[in-house]
């Protein structure tokens, strides 16, 4: 795993011929054969690739690459998508189909650069690859500041559920006491404390399982609510709205922003072949979760759903009841999946591979969450603000980008080079219109 401007990088002189790249023999969509990578710079800072290099014997296999995947696409966003939908309206629910076939298309070029020789290890080192070291300081800068971010959110949402499911709670240590969501925010970091110390991503695959099964849970209880609890399908809503499209597509966009991990889970895999077959599957499985969860919470409430589906649900339920602790597991079983690859370009950049100075950067990431969770104001406006402009960023416009640059506009084929032009155009879009509407939420907050 590289870092930014610390690790070995492909950025050495001198490319391989078609030949040598098993499996790239032809772009995504066109016949041909597939160019060497071009404009790559050397980069001698730090060669710390050997203490990276996953064996085989020791990588994660199918399956388990499959749970992390799907955790890092199945996340909180489930609980939003029906209050995307009720934005959009019932017509928009084509553009969830076509956000999430946009960022598996743009997940699998990340995957071809990665199939380069020699091959870059994460996602800055693509960046390397493509501009050198201003292509891997740029990756790097949206990467890990989505992640931290997206790190932070947990942390608060943790923070806010179980403050209202146990109201008034404190503790006090000496002369420190702890009230409320402050507190919740605190426990909840030292809980998941120990699981930021695995480095393997494939036993961090069996924390991954929980958010999985998690996800299915939320949506479970959710239909059973609408067929058992009598809340029944009488929400009617709208079938267009355009006014509502750009908060739409900014939360569908959102609900598929795990490329910044998905270099780090191919290059985890002990057969990288088969990460194309893990991609296909985890958007797919995702797709049908998202959809669900869309189609009841808009057909049970309308456009009284809020932004939450969960703060719809009646109070004393136990579906109800069930359905929120469950929610809580997501980010107990992510933060760990998003805080490693940010983990790792810290230890890589300090070089020292000892297992005490791991657990101390890793405790220091967590902490620093911590902290930032308790002071940041309108948190919940800028993690708008982050998804709409970082999230695209990484999940449509710099994967396309990078791809273009590493093999060659003029060797992929008009076919492909318009998709991707028009996956540009569309993360543009997708980009301003997000940026603006969190701005000015924020602006009227002040």
């Amino acid at each position: 795993m590289a870092i930014i401007g610390g690790a070995a990088s492909p950025d050495s002189p001198g490319g391989s011929s078609p030949a040598a790249l098993p499996g790239l023999e032809q772009p995504l969509l066109l016949h041909a054969a597939l160019p060497q990578p071009r404009n790559k710079e050397p980069d001698h800072d730090h060669d710390h690739e050997a203490q990276r290099a996953t064996q085989a014997e020791d990588g994660a296999t199918f399956v388990r690459t499959c749970f992390n995947g799907l955790n890092g696409l199945s996340g909180v966003g489930l609980l939003s998508i029906p209050y995307a939908l009720s934005e959009g309206g019932w017509l928009s629910l084509a553009l969830l189909l076509v956000v999430a076939a946009v960022c598996c298309y743009t997940g699998l070029l990340l995957q071809r650069c990665m199939s380069t020789s020699p091959p870059p290890r994460s996602y800055p080192d693509i960046g390397a690859l493509a501009f050198g070291r201003p292509g891997r300081l740029a990756a790097s800068a949206f990467l890990y500041a989505e992640l931290y971010l997206v790190a932070i959110g947990f942390l608060i949402l943790e923070g806010d559920n179980l403050d209202k499911l146990f109201p008034g709670a404190r503790v006090a240590l000496g002369p420190v006491t702890l009230a409320g969501k402050p507190l919740f925010v605190v426990l909840v970091a030292l809980a998941i404390l120990p699981t930021t110390w695995l480095r393997s991503l494939a036993v961090l695959a069996y924390v991954s399982a929980s958010g999985v099964v998690a996800s299915v849970v939320v949506v479970l209880c959710v239909l059973w609510v609408a067929v058992v609890d009598g809340v029944g399908f009488q929400g009617k809503g709208r079938m267009l709205n355009v006014a509502g499209l750009p908060t739409a597509l900014g939360l569908y966009t959102f609900c598929y922003c795990g490329h910044a991990i998905f270099p780090t889970l191919c290059d985890s895999m002990k057969d990288k072949k088969k990460f194309s077959r893990v991609l296909t599957i985890c958007f797919v499985a995702c797709t049908l979760n998202y959809g669900s969860m869309a189609i009841l919470g808009y057909l049970m409430y309308g456009d009284d759903v809020q932004s939450q589906v969960t703060l719809n649900l009646p109070e004393g339920k136990i579906s109800s009841k069930l359905a929120i602790y469950t929610t809580l597991i997501n980010p107990f079983s992510k933060y760990a999946l998003m805080v490693s690859p940010l983990a790792m370009a810290v230890e890589e950049r300090l070089g020292n591979n000892k297992r005490s100075v791991n657990i101390l950067v890793r405790t220091f990431l967590v902490v620093s969450t911590v902290v930032v969770a308790l002071t940041v104001p309108f948190f919940g406006h800028l993690m708008a603000l982050v998804g709409s402009l970082l999230s695209v960023m990484a999940s449509m416009l710099l994967p396309c980008i990078f791809y273009l640059k590493i093999f060659g506009a003029t060797r992929c084929g008009r076919a492909e080079v318009a998709l991707i032009a028009a996956i540009i155009v569309l993360g543009s879009l997708v980009a301003a219109t997000g940026t603006y509407a969190s701005l000015k939420k924020i602006v009227h907050e002040f």
